[in-house]
């Protein structure tokens, strides 16, 4: 219901003082069920010359429908209505809309009520009979404004919460590296979340080293982006590396991890892939176990090759077994375990992505590169890729490790 009054006859509203020149136009509902109060306040606000337009509501249910309609940017309410009353009143507010700022009106008699309304969420409150054009100008655009520093305040915590939790949770999926002073082999590890301030996702990866001297690389990745899925990478991750000192190797491992997958996961349909690989001390041959995870980039003397071992399918799918496989693994060369990330976003051609082939392509064309080098410019080269398209859309974790020697 728009406000009770002839439209003509009311003159422009203009810039009543320097302080609210930068203001547009501001949406005011009225939330007053006595009809010469709601004309009451129409006059201040014509009086005070302020650029608010002010919409009418005479119950709670007519303003939570002109909210539905069009959100204001200030509420002014009266805490007796037909239909709500006192601190109800500004509860219902604060549940159908609790972005919006809201100014309380009260009458003579009952000013503590605007005093406890405050302090329940409302960002000021006016008297009537009290009220002065200049009072309701500066209420009104005051509370805007302090509604708008409580909601960046609590952004701002919340992302602070936010980045904390992602550096307890990046501890736990992202190990350092488990490995004698002299391994044997040199290890490059980098993960980039896909946006600024998100939550981590499922990425997981872990080195570690057995009193035989054996590498065990670990590359993993829970379906779905968020706490459920970084706590069960967790999980995951922390039982491989228990699972692998204590002597498990291969699919009986993997049917270990399955099990800890399904009774810790959040709910059903949840799964992960995993690459495990065993780099056995004075041979050239390692030993791979795949479960669903993509394969692994070879890098080295200049040249660049796609390495899929066979193997099973992803944990959490009822698979019963992963057959290890043998992977020739020279000296001099790195073997690049990565998480789906790298390749699933967009190459800049269409809706094309990347794949697997895009990936290898991009790899071939600075295959020159280092060991660390190679592994920044390959991530780098796929964000640029995805760049016309909003950027990667999923974490992307790597970890290059090369031997040193037999």
């Amino acid at each position: 219901m728009r406000a009770p009054h002839d439209p003509d006859s009311t003159p422009p509203l203009g810039l009543a003082a320097v302080d609210t020149a930068h203001w547009e136009q501001l949406a005011l509902l009225l939330v007053e069920d006595d009809r010469a109060d709601a004309l009451l306040v129409e006059e201040l606000i014509i009086d005070a010359g302020a650029p608010i337009e002010m919409t009418w509501a005479p119950s709670m249910a007519d303003a939570e429908r002109e909210i539905a309609t069009a959100r204001p940017n200030c509420v002014l309410l009266d805490l007796n209505l037909p239909d709500a009353h006192g601190i109800d009143a500004l509860a219902r507010i604060g549940r159908f809309d609790p972005t919006i700022p809201v100014v309380v009106l009260t009458g003579l008699n009952d000013e503590h009520f605007g005093v406890l309304a405050v302090a329940s969420g409302a960002q000021d409150y006016l008297v009537k009979g009290r009220v002065e054009p200049e009072t309701l100008r500066r209420a009104v655009l005051y509370a805007i404004e302090r509604k708008r520093a409580e909601l960046t305040a609590v952004d701002l915590h919340a992302s602070q919460l936010q980045a904390r939790e992602n550096a307890r949770l990046e501890r736990g999926l992202l190990a350092s590296p488990l490995l004698d002073d002299d391994p044997g082999v040199e290890i490059v590890t980098r993960y980039r979340p896909s946006r600024e301030h998100a939550l981590l996702g499922g990425d997981f990866f872990d080195v570690v080293q057995t009193p035989d001297r054996t590498v065990h690389v670990l590359m993993g990745d829970v379906s779905g982006h968020g706490p459920d899925e970084a706590a069960l990478g967790v999980a995951l991750r922390i039982a491989w590396r228990a699972l692998t000192f204590a002597g498990l190797h291969g699919s009986e491992r993997m049917r270990q991890l399955e099990r800890i997958l399904r009774t810790e996961r959040a709910k059903d349909g949840i799964f992960a892939t995993v690459m495990s690989l065993a780099i056995r001390e004075g041979s050239p041959i390692i030993t791979a176990v795949r479960a669903g995870h993509p394969g692994m980039l070879l890098h080295g003397q200049g040249t660049v090759e796609w390495v899929e071992p066979v193997g099973g399918a992803a944990l959490g799918l009822n698979t019963v077994a992963w057959l290890p496989a043998q992977v020739a693994f020279p000296p001099g060369y790195g073997l690049v375990l990565l998480t789906d990330g790298l390749f699933e976003g967009h190459s800049g051609l269409g809706n094309e992505r990347l794949g697997e082939d895009g990936l290898l392509e991009l790899a071939r064309s600075i295959a020159s590169l280092p060991g660390a080098e190679f592994v920044d410019a390959l991530i780098d080269g796929a964000e640029k890729a995805a760049q016309d398209h909003g950027g990667l859309a999923d974490d992307i974790a790597v970890v290059r490790v090369e031997r040193t020697s037999l």
